[in-house]
């Protein structure tokens, strides 16, 4: 379904009572019996998990899979699946910059990418309440996916043209991925770049910020958005950097107080966040998420600009009991409040 997403965030701030917009899209995977990876491999199967979730769940928005082994697939990285967790990838597949120039820039549709795409084709038809969201992920975290985590901290320093090589390659593709999503029916995308918030500020906006900004000027406009995720512990820091580059929304993790990155936002820009969806959410009992997810609230919802999620992808496993706890906080609070 088409909306004016501009208009939908912008009542995001107008509206006193909020909805909550965790990154909640692979326990659905419990809902209908299935694995992980059977999901990944199925595009009815992700549609299906996707309505599921906005039948139990009164989220904001969709939100699609986030798969962050699923670009470097398409470069050629090995990828890791299980039944259980969210894929991964291993190892590196440039390591010079005779490899970075020979780098081939993959097709949107090789890989697994035309799953993706057709299940969020198919969840647009499904889903008509609110809006869709594709997942993906962003430049420099793709990057580090092709060059290893570890080593392109390194190669900042040492090898600074074969990492822009890379980005360029990179940032190409994730265009052409991004558009694909907005012709397939999405309202938008929510990017994750979680590697470049371990960077330093200088080498965030060196190595991360001008690639984001590409992808944000190639797709967004007043019916598409990019919503930017970042749950590395250096975002703080990173803030003006992050508002160059005009993403609609911004959704920082767990790492970082939230209240805190509220002070620091401009009030006119929605920011998102950050229930531990691994400590908390996956791991901890129904008590224990109903009281983070009021604390944090308490703290960050005297700011009209926020709304409450988790900090990142909220993994498969996670019992629901404690995600539909997730969801009774939220009504907790603003019931507490009068609204």
């Amino acid at each position: 379904m088409k909306y004016n997403m501009k208009e939908w965030i912008e009542g995001l701030k107008g509206e006193h009572k909020k909805k909550a917009m965790p990154i909640l899209s692979f326990p659905c995977v419990s809902l209908l019996g299935v694995s992980v990876r059977e999901l990944i491999s199925d595009s009815e199967l992700q549609a299906e998990g996707m309505k599921a979730i906005a039948d139990r769940t009164d989220a904001a928005a969709a939100v699609s899979f986030m798969d962050l082994s699923l670009e470097a697939e398409c470069f050629g990285a090995t990828v890791v699946v299980s039944d259980d967790e969210v894929p991964t990838v291993k190892g590196r597949i440039v390591s010079d910059m005779d490899e970075a120039e020979a780098l081939a820039v993959p097709r949107v549709g090789s890989g697994r990418t035309d799953i993706y795409i057709d299940a969020i084709k198919k969840a647009t038809k499904m889903i008509t309440d609110r809006p869709v969201l594709a997942g993906m992920i962003g430049p420099f975290s793709l990057a580090a996916r092709l060059l290893d985590v570890t080593e392109i901290m390194v190669d900042c320093y040492d090898d600074p043209d074969m990492v822009h090589t890379v980005l360029e390659k990179v940032t190409e593709f994730l265009i052409e991925y991004a558009k694909a999503y907005k012709a397939a029916g999405a309202n938008g995308i929510v990017m994750a770049e979680p590697v470049s918030g371990l960077l330093s500020p200088s080498l965030e906006e060196e190595f991360s910020s001008p690639y984001v900004k590409r992808v944000i000027d190639a797709v967004q406009d007043d019916d598409f958005i990019l919503i930017y995720h970042n749950c590395g512990g250096n975002t703080p820091r990173m803030i003006e950097s992050f508002l160059s580059f005009g993403a609609a929304a911004y959704h920082f993790g767990n790492a970082v107080d939230m209240a805190e990155m509220l002070e620091k936002m401009p009030s006119d820009v929605v920011v998102m966040g950050n229930v531990d969806p691994a400590g908390v959410l996956r791991m901890g009992d129904k008590a224990t998420v109903r009281q983070t997810t009021l604390d944090i609230m308490e703290k960050c919802c005297q700011y009209d600009n926020f709304v409450i999620s988790s900090g990142c992808d909220i993994p498969p496993l996670t019992p629901w009991e404690n995600i539909d706890a997730f969801f009774a906080a939220v009504d907790e609070f603003y019931a507490g409040r009068g609204e």
